[in-house]
């Protein structure tokens, strides 16, 4: 295994071609509106596909034999799911070609490229791409995190009254219903005691631009592997907090996720307990 530094610019490499075929896709562009579930599954599986054979080429090229983490696609998955399925040992690629899927299918423009290379359960080089933004966020285990090649920081803000936090779900939140009433009633905890709370897309990209102090801080509930792993890295080399809602160190497959600068970590993880 190379250094995983030595790693980041062929994945952004990837994450950049992928991202420019997204933007250009004719399908996206003159698709007829989905009125159903499958009928949404079956147009972005037919944009999906395309993006994921080129992250493929890329990624068996950079690691060849270092599998990708399956996820537990649900009947009407749109390439999220909840269940990441790492290998407990070893080396995987976690990629999510189309973080903010339902945003992109809208023609909305707050989707990125994801992916991370993962050994043993933790995120050792992260990825993410957001191409109508222009904008590359990069980490490497030890090496700190950029966006566009500049360093980033967390938030230096020490009060919450004045703090603009983030929050977002789980893909297909149904099938989690313990994690949508943890959502409702943190929501509910957390509104009277900030400026503002807002869900602005794709989870791994509100998770790094938490990092570099753009959002005070963002939560979710829920099993999410596939969408935090990524942000997570981008966080942690940068400074940030990041932990589950209990104040554990967060790992894959915990059911709660708080990051945050340190300053604020401590308060907001008091109004997250039930």
């Amino acid at each position: 295994m190379t250094t995983y530094a030595s790693l980041l610019s062929p994945m952004a490499t990837a994450a950049h071609e992928v991202g420019a075929l997204l933007v250009k896709s004719p399908q996206r562009a003159t698709a007829p509106s989905p009125d159903t579930m499958d009928e949404l599954a079956t147009a972005y599986l037919a944009i999906e596909s395309p993006a994921t054979a080129v992250m493929r080429r890329h990624l068996d090229a950079l690691l060849p034999g270092v599998p990708w983490a399956e996820e537990l696609h649900g009947e009407h998955s749109l390439g999220s799911g909840a269940d990441a399925g790492l290998p407990a040992v070893g080396y995987a690629w976690m990629v999510d070609v189309i973080d903010g899927a339902v945003q992109y299918m809208q023609a909305l423009p707050q989707f990125c490229v994801s992916l991370a290379l993962v050994r043993d359960g933790e995120p050792v080089a992260a990825a993410l791409h957001a191409p109508l933004l222009g904008e590359t966020y990069l980490a490497a285990a030890g090496h700190g995190a950029t966006r566009n090649g500049e360093p980033v920081a967390p938030s230096s803000r020490t009060r919450l009254e004045a703090a603009f936090v983030g929050t977002s779900h789980p893909p297909f939140i149904a099938e989690q219903p313990a994690a949508a009433a943890a959502a409702g009633r943190s929501l509910a905890a957390v509104l009277p005691s900030v400026s503002a709370v807002r869900n602005l897309g794709p989870t791994s990209w509100q998770i790094a631009d938490t990092a570099a102090g753009r959002l005070d801080a963002f939560w979710e509930y829920g099993r999410d592997d596939a969408n935090l792993l990524p942000g997570a890295l981008v966080a942690r080399e940068a400074g940030a907090v990041v932990t589950d809602t209990e104040g554990r160190p967060w790992r894959a497959g915990a059911t709660g996720f708080l990051v945050a600068p340190r300053a604020l970590h401590g308060e907001l993880l008091q109004l997250l307990k039930p």
